[in-house]
């Protein structure tokens, strides 16, 4: 019998999901106020951003093998008991160099959400109720990345760049006693730590599996140049307020969450996520004309809009088929994931600042769409796997 009763495990998850992406972007409204504050020039605070985004990927990889040998508890009460000292950390500290210190540590503890908020999904679910409760969790977990800066925003308007990160550290104690109320939800462990890391080994040779992975990574690779590129596209292309870019924000992030119980009604996950995979690629198409084509803000809007949408379709079944054959090693396989799809989007961030913004944005969400797409089609193609316990993927 599950003891932890479903709303609870569902706003739990989806608090500690949203997480690790919430420290990253919140406090991006205030980076001119830390370049005055620390003294020092806008590249080495924006390096604050790119050290917590390293944290938060590498320590997946470290956090999932180890919620697999020691419960997904444990390391989530560690994650977040130093994702509070490394926020008193921030707040406290006068030097550049320890805040950068204290923001990888934060991006380490991050990642301890993330992966673990996956692998609690697939301990309690299985079937068309994980796809449902990953549906649901994919709602949250695509806003947040893109509603975080508008939310740090209005509070910025009441209070200083300390104040964002108090709300931040007020969020790590909530947590902190929700996880403490929660009941473990690993009902077998790794028999060692060894063991544990080994667990990537299944996860690797099962090309299924490491397939839906590195399609839900190139979409995220389209989203987080979305995220890097919108700022500058509608408020100095196109001249938008920030209250004005704000509220588009906002609106786009809706549009990933529709997404994402749209798929809801489909008859299965491979058949939401075939349907998401190409109408992701057409919407890049038509977005990318649009860019090209210097078309009003309302039109690109809209399909920026549509296209997150479509993303919102892709996020919850390509987790869902991603994890499911992988249950016995959902640590591992959570970590690999979020890794990936952190590493691509890295990668595509700082792109879509090379030369013409439009024309470099387009061409990197085009990219991005078509191997969506070319994997989302490669998958139906793909033959099962054999896994360590002897049962077909």
């Amino acid at each position: 019998m599950r003891r932890n009763s479903y709303i609870f495990t569902l706003a739990f998850v989806g608090m500690i999901a949203a997480f690790g992406p919430f420290v990253t972007d919140f406090y991006l409204p205030a980076l001119p106020a830390l370049s005055e504050y620390f003294a020092a020039p806008a590249s080495m605070i924006q390096l604050s951003l790119t050290v917590s985004m390293i944290g938060l990927g590498a320590g997946q990889l470290v956090v999932g093998p180890l919620s697999d040998r020691y419960g997904r508890r444990l390391p989530l009460l560690l994650s977040l008991a130093a994702f509070i000292a490394a926020t008193a950390g921030c707040i406290a500290t006068d030097s550049i160099g320890r805040f950068l210190a204290y923001r990888f540590v934060q991006g380490l503890a991050g990642a301890g959400g993330l992966v673990i908020s996956r692998s609690i999904a697939t301990d309690l679910y299985s079937g068309r109720e994980l796809a449902r409760f990953f549906s649901v969790l994919g709602s949250v977990q695509g806003i947040v990345p893109v509603a975080a800066p508008v939310i740090g925003g209005l509070l910025l308007a009441v209070t200083d760049w300390k104040g964002i990160f108090t709300v931040l550290l007020g969020i790590g104690v909530v947590l902190l006693a929700m996880t403490l109320v929660f009941r473990e939800s690993l009902a077998q462990r790794s028999l060692s730590i060894t063991a544990s890391f080994k667990g990537y080994a299944p996860v690797l040779r099962n090309r299924r599996s490491m397939r839906y992975m590195g399609l839900q990574a190139m979409a995220m690779g389209v989203m987080f140049s979305y995220i890097s590129a919108s700022p500058f596209i509608f408020q100095q292309q196109y001249g938008l307020s920030p209250v004005a870019y704000s509220l588009c924000f906002g609106l786009n992030a809706f549009g990933i969450m529709a997404g994402s119980l749209l798929v809801l009604r489909s008859r299965s996950s491979e058949r939401g996520l075939a349907l998401g995979a190409r109408g992701f690629f057409v919407m890049a198409l038509v977005t990318a004309l649009v860019l090209t084509q210097g078309g009003s803000v309302w039109i690109v809007e809209a399909s920026l809009f549509v296209l997150l949408v479509m993303l919102g379709t892709i996020l919850p079944t390509s987790t869902t088929l991603a994890l499911e054959p992988l249950r016995e090693h959902s640590g591992s396989a959570s970590a690999a994931l979020g890794f990936l799809s952190f590493l691509v989007g890295g990668i595509c961030s700082p792109l879509v600042g090379m030369g013409d913004m439009t024309l470099s944005t387009s061409a990197v969400i085009t990219v991005c769409a078509l191997a969506t797409l070319l994997l989302a089609r490669g998958a139906d193609h793909t033959p099962a796997t054999l896994q360590a316990d002897g049962h077909l993927s």
